[in-house]
């Protein structure tokens, strides 16, 4: 799928047009309304240590100095069963710190049976955004009533290119743009500009639909292979934290690293180190 500017302008009108009614002022407001300690917020998506188990990704994080944690039901980062184990994983982060900020990917494959699972899950975890991985167009009102009776933001990631659904974030707008305010997306910036999209523009086009953000860098946008460092690439670091801050974005920027599986430190503190960089450069102190 591609988009074209009128698809642009329509989306961002369709978002405008959604927040016009009471129920959507409210939301946004309260998502404006909530408190950060800087206008971006890093923090890692738990994938980036899918070879590690959970003590080391609190190992990782406390050397990171990072805080914020969009967890993964992988290793045991965070198990989506049985509830006790969701439960100590919560316990285990927040013994060392470390505040949960999304679940996910969660996958929700056509036709499945038990949706409000995986809402019970992301209520366990304590969070209030599921970053959701191929949910099925048609499932989607299905899936937009329990958003509205658990109170949870549901973001669709996009995967580039190869996903047949949801190659581009333009093409989630399209899809939720009338629906609930709490339907919306996770911008991954690296498969957004592989889909042969403006990354920026796409965030100005979620607007108040964007609930979060993976980051990664690339040295080609036509090569899924050419992961680098944050930095090491030509992905637009500063125009994209200038955007989310245009928007007032009120998430969090997440460090998906998928590279270097088995020794990920390395890139990862290069990639941490330089987005606080840009950061300072623009004038924000460095945080965590």
């Amino acid at each position: 799928m591609s988009f074209t500017r009128r698809d642009f302008f329509h989306i961002t009108a369709a978002t405008a047009a959604s927040l016009s009614t009471p129920a959507g002022l409210l939301h946004a407001h309260a998502q404006v309304s909530e408190t950060h300690r800087h206008p971006i917020e890093l923090g890692m998506a738990s994938y980036t240590f899918r070879n590690f188990d959970r003590a080391k990704v609190i190992e990782f994080m406390k050397e990171l100095k990072l805080t914020n944690l969009n967890a993964k039901d992988v290793k045991d980062h965070l198990p989506m069963s049985p509830p006790e184990a969701t439960q100590q994983a919560v316990a285990d982060y927040t013994a060392n710190g470390i505040k949960l900020t999304a679940v996910g990917a969660v996958y929700f494959p056509k036709n499945e049976d038990d949706i409000s699972a995986k809402f019970d899950y992301a209520k366990r975890a304590g969070v209030k955004v599921i970053i959701a991985g191929d949910p099925a167009r048609e499932t989607l009102p299905r899936i937009e009533k329990f958003v509205k009776e658990y109170d949870i933001r549901f973001a669709i990631h996009n995967h580039g290119p190869e996903d047949k659904l949801w190659p581009s974030p333009m093409d989630v707008l399209k899809a939720v743009g009338n629906m609930d305010p709490r339907m919306g997306c996770c911008i991954d910036v690296g498969h957004t500009a592989r889909a042969g999209t403006d990354v920026v523009e796409a965030i100005r086009a979620a607007g108040p639909r964007l609930f979060d953000v993976h980051m990664k860098d690339l040295t080609d946008f036509h090569s899924k292979e050419s992961q680098v460092a944050v930095g090491d690439g030509i992905m637009p670091v500063r125009g994209i934290f200038e955007a989310l801050i245009a928007i007032r974005y009120p998430g969090y920027v997440d460090l998906e690293y998928e590279v270097h599986g088995d020794d990920p430190m390395p890139g990862v503190t290069k990639s941490i180190s330089y987005m606080r960089g840009v950061l300072a450069g623009m004038g924000y102190p460095t945080q965590g």
